[in-house]
């Protein structure tokens, strides 16, 4: 079984912002395949699937972005689900926005979501999809930047990292992870 986590922070208030990013792929993911978050446990919605005779979780953690850890531990201990086999997909400010990258393991990056993760696992050996942000310009504080929408000029690229990592989690249900790494980091 693999489980597939996109990070956000719940609520309409939050649904555009370049924060939810993590939010808008497993949305992505749903859509394809007509499936539902029809799961609400652990502080997280969830859809438990099938895809191409893989068992997959998909989980939005309720908990908002900075406790995102308190979802992902006990879902994983429920279904016993390997640290191995999860995914993280999460927004980055150090990736200019369109940009997507996929990693085996690593630090929080000053990323308190998965920071939460790390804390809650006891470990940075997860794979992660780092989907771009950019950087706030001139004087705008990274939190408004983060928690505001994308700009017109912007939403077509992260229209289409959305899609990429998408394709991504599609692809690492199918083949190792270090193949979809070759494939989808440019």
């Amino acid at each position: 079984m693999k489980c597939i986590i996109g990070l956000g922070n719940p609520g309409r208030k939050y649904k555009k912002t370049r924060h939810n990013i993590g939010f808008m792929v497993i949305e992505e993911l749903l859509q394809r395949h007509h499936w539902k978050l029809n799961q609400t446990k652990f502080n997280g919605k969830y859809a438990l699937e099938n895809l191409n005779g893989e068992r997959v979780v998909l989980l939005k953690p309720q908990t908002f972005m900075n406790l995102s850890g308190e979802a992902i531990k006990p879902l994983l201990e429920f279904y016993k689900i390997d640290i191995k086999d999860i995914l993280i997909v999460y927004d980055d400010l150090d990736l200019p926005t369109g940009k997507i990258r996929l990693r085996e393991k690593g630090g929080h990056g000053g990323h308190n979501g998965i920071r939460s993760t790390i804390d809650q696992l006891g470990t940075k050996e997860f794979k992660r999809l780092r989907i771009g942000v950019g950087r706030p310009v001139g004087h705008t504080p990274v939190v408004n930047h983060v928690l505001g929408p994308f700009t017109k000029s912007e939403r077509d690229e992260a229209d289409l990292s959305i899609q990429k990592s998408a394709d991504a989690c599609e692809a690492w249900l199918k083949k190792p992870f270090v193949d979809v790494m070759n494939e989808f980091n440019q």
